[in-house]
This record gives structure tokens, C-alpha cells and sequence, in this order.
């Protein structure tokens, strides 16, 4: 997968060079490309904001450097369809199933914005979508971007060693994930659930997803309205409140 990315601090996006990401990128299974907008400005001084027009606190990222910038990106990227966004807070709410999405995509292009942000005239030229990671304000874009990479880059195929380890993952089957243990089997007072050591994988599969849907109705019940449960993990709930109560 390829990504293009728009910003005035690229040495940010150093931090992807380790780890799983570090890996896919040395693999080319994951290719990230930067432009800076600063490298497009035409004045002596590298100009990339200015004041907002009718007054204001901070500057706004201009429209031409941004511009050249994200055309550049576009004949990188060699895809004539390659969606181009725009880090806001004003944009989707990305989850889990935004990376799923966004991970069958071939080619994307983040442009990470600073200051008070970027001119409205390259959003309604230029950008396809404006994704944000939550209700609260970064000093840029860059931090959201990495963390859209990051979470996207392990569902494309090959990236993730174990591919069992993607599929079950918090949230990608709807549910919080199940307790985990390794050794020592006795920690601190307390011990592994027998259930884990009988070595009855159905038991065990059977466990795992009561323990799931059990987190998930503590700390998330919204997800819990959203995904409607099976008769068998309607069940399973129902013992793990009774349980859950009876402690």
C-alpha cells in the first residue's frame, strides 16, 4: 500500500520506520512518500501561511504550496482515482472500520495541517475527505496521520506476520478482546483460569468469547448495541452478568 504524505514536518514521520511498520516499509509492502509544502513556496523567505482574511488569531496554511504539493503527491501516487485527505477535526470519526477501509485502498494521500489550519478553497478543490481521530485538537495533523497509517498498515495482507492475530483483534470482530495470559502460570496471588490450561480448544474458544462480550458489555455496551448478537453469544452475556453480579 502506498501512502502520500503533505507536510511541513516530515522528519515527524520518522517514528513509522520501526517495529511492524519499520518492517513493511524495508519489505515494501508499505511505501510512504513526503512532500513539503515549504519546498513549493515562490517567495525568498519559503512562505507557507499567511494571515486569515477578515481578522483572527494564528495563521492559515496557503492555497498555491499546498496545492503543488498534493499535485506532486497525485503523480507519485500514479493512480488516477487515489483519494486525497485531509486531517481535520471537523472530519469522520476514524475507527476500525475506517482502516478496514481505507486499508483496500492501493494509494492514498494524507495532508496533515497546522496552525488555525488550511485554506477552504484546496478542501473544496483538492480534498475527498476529511477524517479526524477525535474530539480533541492536536498542534497538527502529522501525529493523526501516523496513527491512520499505523492502524491501516496492519490489515493489509502480508504486513502482520500472523494474520489470526488481525482477525481477533479489539474491535475488529466488534467486541473488546478477551483477557490474555502467559507465564508464570501463578502471579501476585492470583492464577491463570484453569480453562485456559485444559487444553480443550473448543472450551477454551467458548471462554474466550464470553470473557469478550462480557469486557465489551463493562466498557463499551455502545458496541454492543451496534453489533446484535447471535442466540449462542446472548447466552454466553446473560451468564457472564449473572456471574458478573454474583461477585
Amino acid at each position: 500500500m502506498w501512502f502520500g504524505i503533505i507536510s511541513l514536518f516530515p522528519e515527524m514521520f520518522n517514528a513509522l520506520n520501526v517495529g511492524i511498520t519499520g518492517r513493511a516499509l524495508k519489505d515494501r509492502l508499505l511505501q510512504i512518500e513526503i512532500w513539503n509544502p515549504r519546498d513549493f513556496a515562490t517567495d525568498k523567505h519559503k512562505s507557507v501561511d499567511e494571515k486569515a482574511y477578515g481578522g483572527g488569531p494564528g495563521m492559515v496554511m496557503m492555497a498555491e504550496p499546498l496545492k503543488a504539493s498534493i499535485d506532486a503527491a497525485k503523480s507519485a501516487a500514479k493512480k488516477t482515482n487515489t483519494k486525497v485527505v485531509y486531517l481535520s477535526p471537523q472530519g469522520r470519526r476514524f475507527d476500525q472500520e475506517a482502516a478496514a477501509e481505507l486499508a483496500s485502498e492501493a494509494s492514498v494521500i494524507l495532508v496533515a495541517g497546522r496552525y488555525e489550519g488550511i485554506d477552504e478553497r484546496i478542501i473544496e478543490q483538492e480534498i475527498d475527505e476529511e477524517w479526524s481521530i477525535g474530539d480533541y485538537i492536536l498542534t497538527g495533523g502529522e501525529l493523526a496521520a501516523m496513527t491512520m497509517i499505523d492502524a491501516t498498515a496492519r490489515l493489509v495482507p502480508g504486513i502482520v506476520g500472523d494474520a489470526n492475530s488481525v482477525i481477533q483483534d479489539s474491535l475488529t470482530t466488534g467486541l473488546l478482546k478477551y483477557p490474555q495470559y502467559t507465564r508464570p502460570e501463578h502471579f501476585a496471588g492470583q492464577a491463570v483460569p484453569e480453562v485456559l490450561l485444559s487444553g480443550n480448544h473448543k472450551q477454551i474458544a467458548t471462554w474466550r468469547l464470553k470473557q469478550s462480550l462480557g469486557k465489551t458489555w463493562l466498557r463499551r455496551p455502545d458496541l454492543i448495541a451496534k453489533k446484535g448478537l447471535n442466540t449462542e453469544e446472548t447466552a454466553l452475556l446473560e451468564e457472564f452478568i449473572k456471574e458478573f453480579q454474583g461477585r
